[in-house]
C-alpha cells in the first residue's frame, strides 16, 4: 500500500512575520525537495487533500473560553506571547492544519493508505487546552488521538514526539491518560523553550507511568538517539501494545536549525522512522500517522530531513539520505 502526504497550498497562507522561524518556506521548500527528487510522481506516494477540524473535535481538547478567545483575535490580530502572534485569519489556518492531521489519522484507518505524513503548519504540540504558545495554537496531535478514541477507531495510542522542544501541550493533555503512552525525545529543558520535561515527569492519578520524558544534551547526536529508542522507546512500546503509533515529528534536531544545539543528520531521521514503520507493522497493522511539529533549517536540513522521513515511510532506499 501507498503512504499518504497531507498537504494543501493553504497551509502557506498563515505568517506571523516574513522572518518568522515558523514561517511558509518551511512547507514550500520541502515540496520543492520532494518534487525534485520525484517522490510526489512515485506510484508508492499519494498527495491527499485535508479537511477542516470541526469545532466538537477541536473543543475535546480545548477549552471553549480558549477558543472565543482565540477566534475573536483571529479577526483583528493579536498577541499570545513573545513568540506567538495571532494574525488576521489565524483560527482558519489552524482549524485546517489540525484538519490535515485528521484526515491523515482517516486516511490510514479507511484503507486509502498504509501509514501518512501530515505536512502541516502550523504546529502544535505547545498549545495546552486553554492556550496556545511556542508558535502552536491548536494541538493538532491531540485533537487526532482524541477523535480516533471518540470514534472508537482505537483504544490505546503510541505517541513518540521527538522534536527538540519538549512537547509540554500534549504532554498536559494526556498526562493523567493511561490509554495514551506519550514519550518525548527532547534537548534538555535547562537548556531550551519551554523549560520542562524531566525525567520524574512521569504521569499522573491512572495516567502515571505513561509518560516518559528523555531529555538530551546540547550535542546529541545520531548515536544518542538511536540509544534511546533501542533501549526506552521500542521496548516500551512493545510492551504497551497500542492499536496506532503517532509521531510528532520536529525537524529541529538537524545539526542545521538555527534554534537548537542537537546534531542529528537526516539519514538518523529517516533510520529511526524506518523503524517506527517495522514497530507499526508489528504491533498494530501497519497505522502510523506523522505531524510535523518543528524544524526551522529552511534553507539547511529540514526539506532534506521530510525527504528522509518520507522515502522511509514509503519503503524506498534511504541508503542516500545523508
Amino acid at each position: 500500500m501507498r503512504t499518504g502526504i497531507v498537504y494543501h497550498d493553504y497551509y502557506l497562507k498563515h505568517e506571523q512575520s516574513p522572518t518568522h522561524p515558523e514561517r511558509r518556506e518551511r512547507l514550500e521548500y520541502t515540496m520543492d525537495q520532494l518534487r525534485e527528487e520525484g517522490i510526489l510522481e512515485d506510484p508508492d506516494i499519494e498527495v491527499i487533500c485535508p479537511r477542516k477540524a470541526t469545532m466538537e473535535e477541536v473543543l475535546s481538547v480545548h477549552t471553549a473560553r480558549y477558543i472565543e478567545r482565540l477566534k475573536n483575535m483571529s479577526e483583528k490580530g493579536g498577541v499570545i506571547d513573545f513568540d506567538t502572534s495571532v494574525p488576521v485569519g489565524l483560527y482558519d489556518s489552524a482549524v485546517w492544519s489540525a484538519g490535515g492531521a485528521l484526515t491523515a489519522a482517516e486516511s490510514v484507518f479507511n484503507g486509502r493508505v498504509k501509514n501518512a505524513f501530515a505536512l502541516i503548519r502550523p504546529p502544535g504540540h505547545h498549545a495546552k487546552p486553554d492556550n496556545g504558545a511556542g508558535f502552536c495554537y491548536l494541538n493538532n496531535m491531540a485533537i487526532m488521538v482524541k477523535s480516533l478514541i471518540k470514534r472508537k477507531m482505537i483504544k490505546r495510542a503510541a505517541i513518540l514526539d521527538w522534536d527538540a522542544h519538549h512537547g509540554d501541550g500534549t504532554q498536559a493533555v494526556f498526562y493523567d491518560n493511561p490509554d495514551v503512552l506519550y514519550i518525548s525525545i527532547h534537548q534538555d529543558g535547562r537548556t531550551l523553550y519551554p523549560g520542562t520535561g524531566f525525567i520524574d515527569e512521569i504521569g499522573a492519578g491512572n495516567g502515571r507511568g505513561y509518560n516518559i520524558c528523555i531529555p538530551v544534551l546540547p550535542g546529541a547526536s545520531d548515536d544518542v538517539f538511536r540509544l534511546v529508542l533501542d533501549e526506552v522507546y521500542i521496548p516500551v512500546v512493545e510492551e504497551f501494545k497500542p492499536d496506532f503509533i503517532a509521531i510528532s515529528a520536529g525537524q529541529d534536531n538537524h545539526f542545521t536549525d538555527p534554534l537548537t544545539n542537537l546534531a542529528l543528520t537526516a539519514r538518523g531521521y529517516a533510520e529511526m522512522m524506518k523503524d517506527a514503520v517495522i514497530l507499526s507493522d508489528k504491533l498494530c497493522n501497519g497505522r502510523l500517522v506523522t505531524i510535523l511539529e518543528g524544524g526551522y533549517g529552511v534553507e539547511g536540513g529540514l526539506p532534506y530531513v521530510n525527504l528522509g522521513i518520507i522515502a522511509a515511510m514509503a519503503g524506498m532506499d534511504i541508503s542516500n539520505i545523508r
